[in-house]
C-alpha cells in the first residue's frame, strides 16, 4: 500500500487528521490518464448523428466504434463533457460519454434483453411497496408515488397492486404486458439505453416511463425515487457521503434524460 496512505492517516503535528474512508478511496483510485487534446467538438457523421472529434480527429468507443450522439444537442453536450476535463480525464465526470459507449457497444446488439430487464423492474417496482408507518412517511410515499401509478393506469392501461412492507407481491400479467408493450416502442439503442439507466437509478420502471412520456418532470421523478431517503434525512439529518453519492447518481440520471429526449 502506498506510503501516502499511512501519512494521510497519521498526519504531521498540527495537521488535521483526514477521514480514513477518504484516505482509503484516494489510495485505491487509479491514476487518471492525462488530457491529450486541446479542443473537443461535435461534427456531423456520414452515417447520421454527431461524432465527437478531439482536435479534429474522430473519437472511438471502447469497442472501437465511432463515438456518435444521435442529435446536435446530445453531440454538443458530449463535446462539453470532454472540453470540461482538466489536466487529467476523469470518466466519473462524463456520464453522457459512458452512456453513449454502452448504447453503441452493447445495447444495440441486445435490445430484447435490455427491454426485458426494464419490464422486470416493473414486476417489483419501487412505487408499489409502501410503509405502514410512521404516518409522515406513508404520506410522503403517497404524495410522491400515487401520481406515478395514476400515469401507469391512465396512460399505459396498467393497474398495479400495492404491498405493505417488503414482502414480494406478484403483479397482474396484464399490467406487465402493458409495460412491455410501451417499452417495445423504443427502437433506438440510445433511447433504450437511456430508459434502462433511468430505471435502474430510480429503482422504478414506472417512474422512468413517466419521465419518458412527459408525465413527470425530471426533478419530481428524482424526488419520488428518493422519497424514503429524503424522509430519513428530514428526521435524522443528512449524511455527507450519502448526499455526495446521490448527487453523482443525479448527474447520471440527468445525462440519461437528456439522451432520451435527444434520441426521439
Amino acid at each position: 500500500m502506498p506510503d501516502d496512505f499511512w501519512r494521510d492517516l497519521a498526519p504531521e503535528p498540527g495537521e488535521t487528521r483526514r477521514d480514513p474512508r477518504e484516505a482509503a478511496r484516494a489510495a485505491m483510485m487509479p491514476e487518471l490518464p492525462r488530457r491529450f487534446y486541446e479542443r473537443a467538438t461535435a461534427e456531423p457523421h456520414p452515417d447520421g448523428g454527431f461524432a465527437l472529434n478531439l482536435d479534429g480527429r474522430p473519437a472511438k468507443t471502447p469497442g472501437k466504434r465511432p463515438l456518435v450522439a444521435p442529435s446536435r444537442g446530445a453531440g454538443d453536450a458530449l463535446a462539453a463533457e470532454w472540453q470540461a476535463q482538466g489536466e487529467r480525464i476523469d470518466p466519473t465526470a462524463m456520464p453522457l460519454t459512458r452512456l453513449l459507449n454502452v448504447a453503441i457497444d452493447a445495447v444495440g446488439a441486445a435490445m430484447g434483453p435490455v427491454a426485458e430487464e426494464i419490464v422486470k423492474y416493473a414486476g417489483s417496482d419501487l412505487v408499489c411497496y409502501r410503509a405502514g408507518d410512521p404516518e409522515a412517511l406513508v404520506a410522503a410515499q403517497g404524495e410522491a408515488w400515487d401520481p406515478v401509478l395514476a400515469f401507469a393506469r391512465e396512460r399505459l392501461g396498467a393497474r398495479f397492486v400495492l404491498a405493505q412492507g417488503v414482502m414480494f407481491v406478484e403483479q397482474p400479467r396484464e399490467a406487465l404486458a402493458a409495460v412491455a408493450q410501451r417499452v417495445s416502442r423504443e427502437t433506438s439503442p440510445f433511447a433504450l439505453a437511456a430508459l434502462s439507466v433511468t430505471t435502474t437509478l430510480t429503482g422504478s420502471a414506472l417512474i422512468a416511463l413517466a419521465v419518458a412520456d412527459g408525465a413527470l418532470a425530471a426533478d419530481d421523478a428524482w424526488q419520488a425515487a428518493h422519497a424514503d431517503e429524503l424522509y430519513q434525512e428530514r428526521v435524522w439529518g443528512a449524511d455527507a457521503i450519502a448526499t455526495e453519492r446521490r448527487a453523482a447518481r443525479r448527474r447520471e440520471f440527468d445525462a440519461a434524460v437528456l439522451l432520451y429526449r435527444e434520441a426521439g
